[in-house]
């Protein structure tokens, strides 16, 4: 018995940037990107919204929109749903929350919603989640019957997890390091308990201190004023140096050094407690965050990059959404089929990191 993975769905902005659009606003060019990176293009969303780019995978997952992958070929009803969770670091507002604006769009009228904050490991923090929920819940309903009482806690079945981002809001134009590597979309799967069948085998999360501040962004209201004197002139002082910088900054270099060894880690602990090894896993969909990283891996765990879904060269980075497209899209080409292992793993600001194993 397990939480399985029944859909998977993927949105993408309709406008598509190219690397030598990017060298008309910033002092760079498809040869420089391409080698360093392997994006080739990436999506913005210049009018859609995350909820609308969360809400079309979601149906898309769901089957209730075309272009989605279904384990059973049934659509699957939205109000089936008994909880949504949305890890994006981009929400269209505050409150209410980014899932349950998305609730709202699909109809998903009994589900409980909530956002998670946890960066480009949001595909694997999610699923995980997901998985850890209707766990509990399994057992919640197992010890009511044994016991002759109503469940403790909310029941639940069906777990829709997507992530929208319009990183694209928090990239600073000017500066060629990070606006070349990020994009815009949304990823979706829906998983369901079943009692005949195990679905996800493992997982493994793991949080770092990022004392350098590696990757960060501000908040847009950190330095908004409050109508309250200064306790005294120190403390004025120091309030007046608060500024806030909204946009994602990154040091490339650590990053770099941390995804590394960061994923084969996550990815060798998630197998070790599946009890299983590399030869048993059809397809690694890890997190796409820069085409050096998934190859460097790749040699150092000494597989070929066929054992890995890349999609980077046409999505660019879109945080907790890009290996959940990523999964997307290798179950539409097919190249995972029923009975397969897949592992997904990501990693990113935090720092956070995870993998996960699971069979379709």
């Amino acid at each position: 018995m397990g939480s399985v993975i029944i859909g998977s769905g993927k949105s993408l902005p309709a406008r598509v940037v190219t690397n030598d659009e990017l060298g008309q606003i910033v002092d760079t060019t498809d040869e420089w990107i391409v080698p360093r990176t392997g994006i080739h293009t990436r999506h913005i969303a210049v009018h859609e919204t995350g909820t609308d780019l969360g809400a079309e995978a979601a149906l898309r997952a769901l089957g209730q929109a075309e272009g989605g992958w279904l384990r059973d070929g049934a659509a699957i009803d939205p109000a089936s749903i008994d909880l949504i969770i949305c890890p994006t670091l981009t929400p269209d507002a505050a409150f209410p929350s980014q899932a349950a604006l998305i609730r709202e769009r699909i109809g998903a009228v009994n589900a409980v919603c909530y956002d998670m904050s946890c960066a480009c490991s949001g595909c694997v923090y999610g699923t995980s989640t997901a998985d850890m929920l209707l766990y509990a819940s399994a057992a919640d309903r197992a010890a009511a019957e044994t016991a002759g009482r109503p469940p403790r806690r909310n029941p639940l079945r069906r777990i829709l997890v997507v992530a929208s981002e319009r990183l694209s809001r928090l990239v600073d134009w000017t500066q060629r390091e990070t606006c070349i590597l990020f994009g815009d979309g949304a990823g979706a799967v829906v998983m369901e308990w079943q009692d005949d069948d195990e679905g996800m085998l493992s997982s493994y999360m793991e949080n770092t201190d990022d004392t350098d501040r590696t990757l960060l962004c501000e908040s847009m209201f950190c330095d908004r004023p409050v109508p309250f004197d200064a306790v005294d002139d120190e403390a004025a002082a120091i309030a007046a140096q608060l500024t806030c910088d909204p946009y994602m900054r990154m040091a490339g270099q650590a990053v770099f050094k941390f995804a590394t060894s960061a994923m084969m880690r996550c990815i060798d602990t998630a197998l070790e407690r599946a009890g299983l090894s590399y030869d048993d896993v059809a397809l690694f969909t890890p997190h796409q965050a820069n085409e050096r990283i998934i190859r460097y891996a790749a040699k150092k765990m000494g597989l070929p990059m066929e054992r890995f879904q890349v999609s980077i060269d046409h999505t660019g980075n879109i945080s907790g959404a890009s290996a959940l497209i990523a999964l997307n899209e290798a179950l539409v080409e097919g190249k995972l089929q029923r009975g397969d292992i897949a592992c997904m793993a990501g990693f990113g600001g935090g720092l956070t990191a995870g993998a996960c194993v699971f069979r379709i």
